[in-house]
């Protein structure tokens, strides 16, 4: 039996984002993933924007971060899921490991994301993220 994206709970869906995230990024993003009213904050993260608001926004920035991110990620380690009182709200951990593009060593980080899902959709993403490891295997970027 397959399962529709209406169908999908909240941890499935954040299963298939985990899949999405090691997909090559010359293929399309997965659009349905996210409601058309999406909300993405990432609090924490250094410099740029710490909440996006809407799919289409989303959609274009996540583009044009997969092609200029100087990381291919290739594996996702240490996944955790927690559930929450609410049914649509799930708490997942990962490491996501890959190889810097730039000079061919292997870099990882830890994520925290707190996802909520609506109609098979996800409606709210909260990313938590191990900025120093990231800036650690980006290293000194130029202004």
């Amino acid at each position: 039996m397959t399962i529709t994206t209406q169908q999908m709970s909240a941890e499935q869906l954040f299963h298939r984002f985990l899949r999405y995230v090691l997909s090559d990024p010359a293929e399309p993003i997965d659009a349905d993933l996210w409601a058309t009213d999406v909300v993405i904050e990432v609090p924490f993260a250094p410099g740029g924007m710490r909440r996006i608001e809407g799919r289409g926004l989303f959609l274009a920035l996540a583009e044009e971060g997969r092609r200029t991110l100087p990381v291919r990620f290739e594996e996702v380690h240490d996944v955790v899921v927690h559930r929450s009182v609410d049914p649509d709200t799930v708490i997942g951990e990962y490491e996501l490991a890959g190889t810097l593009t730039t000079t061919g060593q292997p870099a990882s980080a830890r994520f925290i994301s707190v996802l909520t899902a609506d109609n098979g959709q996800i409606v709210h993403w909260r990313e938590y993220q191990d900025t120093l490891a990231m800036l650690a295997a980006l290293g000194p970027q130029s202004p």
